[in-house]
């Protein structure tokens, strides 16, 4: 289905962008029966997940995962005539970019179906029901009308200015990580979120000689501080070269050579490349917000009611047919989350009357990291615990090691921290926080023991499954 490039009437519904949740919002209401336009200005439907995010980001995890897993075949389950693992980056990313090019077309199939009429270009509001497409294609704009709108347009990687660290438009961001035709050799990753522990860890197990450059002592600062201090000291004991209390001061040399990164400390490192992840802001320049009224917190988040509506400047009508999903309004930047608030929404605007309070909460939002090893969480981090429930807070914890790695030499055994945080005297479980093999499975089913309030004695009286990782939560003491 190619986009199209006319007014085709006026619509009960408009979503601006077609990300994980633009797609999901419009597909919900279209099965309504209602007629609904989406609007995406980039060349390939799915959003940051699908093109630049999850999805690429997750195969290339398990490239590196295989790696050390080929490590282990041999040398620890005495598998014979396994070479060592030898990955080529180049021959792989055109298979991988195929099968994102294969996700987009599903994407705009699924669109066909549902009857959603999909255009291709770049949106802005120019009133509280009208849309001004600008073609993709360099035809003249027109304007579409809604009953209702939802801006979906997500965010971007934060890059710092040449102004803010000479020589910074050198480096790349987390969308350029995936435009890489070969592997580099040295890499210098910037900042200590997930997404830089995630591709940290891709390159370092691939091969690549990796630095990580955090600005404190540890990695994953807003997760429990279980996790962080379990990953940070592991991920330097695998070989990947953490840089503590470190800052980019400035970035020299040629796009695709070598580059020299100078650092705070008067230091420098040699390396290929330099990837800044940092962080991410919202894309809601050029939409027309600002000439609507429309709210934007400090961060250039649109700022957004429990039900996902847009709020209104001071002195500006508060409107009720505007509405925001997904990373743009700053909320849990997570692909599941936009899918949720998406479908609720349109749940609720054309929904039966059952659906008419649907709304996402944003507690108790699980949610992973595909570091080596892995990483699950979910609910309150104990320090966010004790602010809120003070004495009445109890941990429970266990360390050990996955039955997998007791054919492994002991140095490369990866660590099991498994952690729950419990409040009161029915001990309601908070927060459950992991980390070791298998992490990123295990936790789903415990984030629906979370959202149902569970207690301590209800991990307790279930049966353990063993031999696994997983039991440990239901085993604690």
């Amino acid at each position: 289905m190619a986009p199209l490039n006319k007014l085709q009437g006026k619509y009960d519904y408009i979503c601006i962008g077609g990300g994980s949740g633009g797609v999901a919002s419009s597909r919900r209401a279209a099965s309504y029966g209602k007629k609904v336009a989406l609007i995406e200005s980039s060349p390939n439907l799915g959003g940051t997940c699908v093109n630049v995010g999850c999805v690429p980001k997750k195969i290339m995890w398990h490239a590196a995962d295989l790696a050390d897993r080929l490590r282990h075949a041999s040398k620890g389950y005495h598998f014979e005539n396994v070479p060592p693992p030898q990955f080529n980056w180049a021959s792989f990313k055109p298979q991988r970019d195929a099968y994102i090019r294969r996700l987009n077309g599903i994407y705009e199939k699924n669109l066909e179906k549902e009857k959603v009429d999909y255009y291709g270009g770049t949106a802005r509001l120019v009133s509280p029901n009208e849309v001004q497409i600008t073609p993709s294609d360099g035809g003249e704009p027109y304007v579409i009308a809604g009953d209702y709108i939802t801006i979906a347009t997500g965010g971007r990687p934060t890059v710092p200015s040449d102004g803010q660290i000479p020589g910074a438009s050198l480096g790349i961001d987390s969308d350029g990580f995936f435009d890489l035709e070969d592997q580099p050799k040295r890499v210098a990753v910037v900042g200590a979120g997930y997404i830089a522990v995630e591709l940290a860890g891709v390159l370092h197990t691939l091969g690549s000689e990796t630095h990580v450059l955090i600005r404190r002592e540890r990695v994953l600062r807003t997760f429990d501080p279980v996790l962080q201090d379990t990953l940070t000291p592991w991920m330097e004991h695998t070989g990947i070269n953490i840089h503590k209390n470190t800052s980019v001061t400035k970035v020299e040399g040629q796009k695709g050579g070598e580059l020299t990164v100078h650092l705070n400390d008067g230091t420098q490192l040699k390396v290929d490349c330099v990837l800044w992840a940092i962080g991410r802001h919202a894309n809601t320049e050029g939409l027309g917000l600002e000439e609507l009224g429309i709210q934007l917190d400090k961060r250039g988040d649109v700022v957004v009611d429990e039900f996902q509506k847009a709020l209104f400047v001071e002195g500006k009508p508060q409107l009720e047919n505007i509405f925001a999903v997904g990373d743009i309004q700053g909320k849990a930047l997570l692909t599941p989350v936009a899918i949720a608030a998406g479908r609720r929404l349109s749940n609720r605007l054309f929904g039966p009357e059952k659906f008419k309070n649907d709304k996402l909460s944003y507690e108790d939002i699980p949610t992973v990291v595909f570091s080596h090893p892995t990483i699950g969480t979910v609910g309150l981090t104990e320090p966010e615990a004790r602010q809120k429930y003070g004495s009445a807070v109890k941990i429970y914890k266990s360390s050990f090691r996955s039955l997998y790695f007791s054919q492994i030499e002991e140095e490369h055994k990866e660590p099991t921290v498994y952690k729950l945080v419990v409040v009161g005297e029915e001990e309601r479980v908070v927060g459950v926080h992991i980390i070791g093999q298998g992490s990123d499975e295990v936790l789903q089913g415990f984030a629906v023991a979370i959202k149902m309030r569970a207690r301590k004695q209800d991990l307790d009286d279930t049966v353990a499954i063993h031999p696994t990782s997983a039991e440990e939560l239901v085993t604690l003491r």
